[in-house]
């Protein structure tokens, strides 16, 4: 795809995003870089025009430290305090040049919300051999429902109000089933899950969980073939005119809190860019999410997928 169109697309997207009322989803861009270092004033106008991201200058040769304080308490402050410590000590120091920030929160109420009196304590497997007591809500209702032999999984579809967001949940058959299932996950497998599903009576109980997780990316960029970018043979002369810089750390951070009455989540990505010198269906089927499942948050009318995770232990 054209850099042309996919910046366009990307604007249009983003406008659907938060045309609503009905969530509250607000995303916040920067770059913050090196006040003495030249970037191309086409890829600044880039940047801002199609990612609303300005360029902060910043004296990371003099004071990184300070910069990075600086650089995190606008994460925090643009997540509702959720995301804390974005760039961790050490991440930046007098060679960083740039840090392109990426931070997003996101609150909805469910569209039918479930009754705190029905949530009671029950088990949840971690494993084959370890339980811990978690609250599981429960609530009967009609839901978007399908079984899925190959996947050796379910799916259940929980509106957020107006149904314009919506949560899938995806509930392993197994109790340690969570990794073939993630493996077996695509794009394409996504859209067809979603165009088998029905709606049915379903006698759901989920667990209340909050979920806070920091995640190193580089390793997975350079799997998918990002390699260069993190070497000295990379070629960002598209920010700058030169190839002097390349990408040191990617880290991500993530919140995400499902209760009664919905769902409150955040999450924060920094890149931090050195100089190179360094179906079977019951009458009432049972969704019991007492194990491992994976889950993710969906914008219906695009099928745009916000937010992603996987649930391990909602006691922690």
């Amino acid at each position: 795809m054209p850099n042309d169109t996919l910046h366009g697309t990307f604007s249009k997207l983003h406008q659907q995003l938060y045309a609503s009322d009905k969530y509250t989803l607000q995303t916040a861009n920067r770059l913050y870089g090196e006040q003495t270092y030249s970037f191309l004033q086409d890829f600044l106008d880039a940047t801002n025009k199609n990612y609303g991201a300005e360029l902060a200058a910043v004296d990371f040769k003099g004071a990184a430290e300070q910069v990075r304080g600086t650089i995190n308490q606008w994460v925090e402050e643009q997540t509702k305090n959720k995301i804390k410590d974005l760039i961790p000590a050490g991440a930046v120091d007098a060679m960083t040049r740039l840090v392109l920030v990426n931070a997003i929160y996101f609150k909805g109420n469910w569209d039918e919300q479930f009754d705190a009196n029905m949530t009671r304590d029950r088990d949840f497997n971690i494993n084959n051999n370890e339980k811990v007591k978690v609250k599981m809500m429960r609530k009967e209702a009609n839901f978007n429902y399908g079984v899925f032999e190959d996947l050796k999984c379910r799916v259940l579809e929980l509106p957020y109000v107006e149904k314009e967001l919506s949560m899938l949940i995806f509930l392993p058959d197994a109790v340690e089933g969570i990794k073939d299932l993630e493996s077996s996950l695509t794009a394409a497998t996504l859209q067809t899950v979603s165009s088998k599903m029905y709606s049915t009576k379903v006698n759901l109980l989920l667990p209340r969980f909050k979920l806070e997780q920091e995640f190193g990316l580089g390793d997975t960029l350079k799997k998918m073939g990002m390699g260069e970018a993190f070497s000295d043979a990379a070629d960002f002369s598209g920010m700058s005119g030169s190839k002097d810089l390349f990408i040191s750390a990617v880290v991500h951070k993530a919140f995400v809190e499902v209760n009664e009455e919905g769902t409150e989540a955040a999450a924060a990505t920094g890149v931090v860019m050195m100089l190179q010198c360094a179906m079977v269906q019951q009458p009432t089927p049972m969704f019991v999410a007492d194990r491992p499942f994976m889950f993710l948050i969906r914008h219906n009318r695009s099928n745009a997928i916000l937010l992603y995770g996987k649930m391990y232990n909602p006691a922690v």
